[in-house]
């Protein structure tokens, strides 16, 4: 735990959550913000700062358990047709709290007030470009 962050107060009950699920190893709480009604942010009990901290066991562990919140979440309201599920890692990746998080952000339509946009840079790059983009990306991998 990290006595300046945040979410490991909010873990503690230092600060007051909405909390919708909670085990040993997350929990999943309404984000203030409420991007769209049902806006809930899951994190790992154990402080890390960001996705390049976990290990096989904690990533395995975190992940299995953000279907069901999504599907409680979906479960809430009818009107709910999909979901983003949002994780930021770094200041330029807009990451603000420095505890790992995952934001599941219900859809209700292309006009719910929650917009993500992706550039589409393909034709700067060609067959060579990827190539060695992959070669490097591959060459980098842990076992």
């Amino acid at each position: 735990m990290d006595n300046n962050c945040i979410f490991c107060k909010i873990i503690n009950g230092d600060i007051p959550s909405y909390t919708v699920y909670e085990d040993d190893i997350v929990k999943a709480f309404l984000d203030i913000s409420q991007a769209t009604p049902g806006h809930t942010l899951v994190i790992p009990k154990k402080h890390v700062k960001n996705i390049y901290e976990y290990d096989e066991k904690l990533a395995e562990n975190v992940f299995s358990r953000i279907p069901k919140i999504a599907r409680a979440i979906q479960r809430f309201n009818p009107e709910i047709k999909g979901m983003n599920i949002v994780n930021n890692n770094g200041e330029v990746a807009y990451q603000s709290v420095f505890h790992s998080h995952f934001h599941l952000i219900p859809r209700y339509s292309s006009k719910d007030g929650f917009e993500m946009s992706f550039q589409d840079n393909g034709k700067k790059y060609n067959a060579e470009d990827l190539e060695k983009i992959q070669k490097e990306i591959s060459k980098n991998m842990e076992e």
